[in-house]
């Protein structure tokens, strides 16, 4: 069978999420040749992501996202993509419907007018205003070059929507994020000073928001939310690695060393940029003593489907230390097996315990590098820990 090309250069992609609405999530990539092997590189602000799992027979292009379970099923519309992408993590409504566009680059299909940045700064944020089920976020928008051209994030007490993309048109806010996992839409307009309109996630979630412009506004203590509930009392768990030896704490390994304990899944986007960062810092400090145990709470109660998603993990971010895996699901599991903790809200969550093995801090979600200078003072403070416990 003659398999067509995959044709070099940059496309539009859109995710459909409601097609009678005409509501669209748009994202950029690249395809890139090495050779004959082509590469699909998503774009994101400033992320890159590089997808080289790529399958192309006659008319079909599949294509796998890197360290998340999720898939394109596509085929080829002249120079152009048609399909679906697929959600494997989900068992209904996992599909959407995808297109991608040869030759266009704009994201959101607007022309830029004259620039006026008025989208810049730091904006007090509510998600589901004004019902029980109302959260707090700092929108940190960007304009790029004084451009109507935006990127920014949402900080929450359990983590950041990592890097959003789009444009001010008018009044009007337009933001995107496919990442694998993340597939968010925002959009807003601006009226009396106020930001309101609503956000998308996948095909099946919207909610309303509102956002003021406030510098000052902060948001709860990632380091005051999980706590022990008896100061003294340790930890204790005894998981299996990803060659089925178990380890646990109390190993000879651990003795008299510092161990930050990472509360992850594979699926989950904050616990990927952490692990990333982490990755680096245990390689950075692993000859001093620091020792990093990853507590996997993955989609699968399944120890071979667990192992599979986080081997992928661990090659991509050339992951160093230890991955267990809990074969546990959900924030309440992992309550459950660090019950001397009052609650588990996020992933990730990280323990930083002393050469005694006492918990000296606990960290719930992540700011990542999208957030910037949130992402610059957490690894200042993390790493000014880490040398304070190597030394005592």
């Amino acid at each position: 069978m003659f398999s067509k090309k995959l044709k070099e250069g940059s496309y539009r992609a859109v995710l459909i999420l409601n097609e009678e609405k005409g509501i669209e999530l748009p994202f950029n990539f690249d395809v890139k040749y090495k050779g004959k092997k082509p590469t699909i590189i998503i774009k994101n602000a400033d992320e890159r992501i590089v997808v080289n799992e790529i399958t192309i027979k006659g008319d079909s292009v599949n294509f796998k996202m890197p360290v998340f379970d999720t898939e394109f099923k596509t085929v080829f519309v002249n120079d152009n993509l048609e399909g679906l992408w697929i959600n494997n993590y989900k068992t209904a409504n996992n599909k959407i419907k995808f297109k991608a566009t040869y030759g266009e680059t704009n994201r959101f299909p607007f022309v830029p007018g004259k620039a006026n940045p008025y989208f810049e700064g730091r904006w007090e944020t509510t998600f589901s205003p004004n019902t029980k089920d109302s959260t707090k976020a700092i929108g940190i928008f960007h304009h790029i070059e004084q451009t109507d051209y935006v990127t920014g994030t949402f900080l929450t007490e359990t983590g950041d929507y990592r890097y959003l993309e789009g444009m001010k048109n008018g009044n009007k806010l337009y933001l995107s994020c496919f990442d694998g996992s993340h597939a968010f839409l925002f959009i807003a307009e601006l009226k009396n000073e106020t930001l309101s309109g609503m956000f998308y996630s996948g095909a099946t979630w919207q909610e309303p928001w509102e956002a003021k412009l406030n510098e000052k506004f902060e948001l709860a203590n990632a380091d005051e939310i999980t706590f022990l509930k008896n100061k003294d009392e340790k930890l204790n768990f005894s998981f299996p690695d990803l060659n089925k030896k178990l380890i646990s704490l109390s190993d000879k390994k651990f003795e008299n060393k510092p161990v930050i304990i990472q509360v992850m899944g594979s699926w989950c986007p904050n616990c990927m940029d952490e692990s990333r960062y982490l990755a680096d810092v245990y390689n950075k400090y692993k000859n001093e003593g620091l020792e990093i145990i990853a507590l996997a709470f993955e989609k699968s109660t399944g120890f071979e489907k667990s192992k599979s998603q986080l081997l992928r993990l661990k090659k991509k971010l050339n992951i160093e230390y230890d991955i267990l895996i809990t074969q546990k699901v959900g924030k309440d599991k992992a309550s459950e097996t660090l019950s001397a903790l009052n609650k588990i809200v996020a992933f990730p969550t990280t323990l930083f315990l002393n050469k005694k093995h006492q918990v000296v801090k606990i960290n719930t979600g992540f700011s990542g590098p999208a957030t910037g200078k949130a992402y610059e003072k957490f690894k200042e403070d993390t790493e000014a820990l880490i040398k304070n416990l190597l030394k005592e």
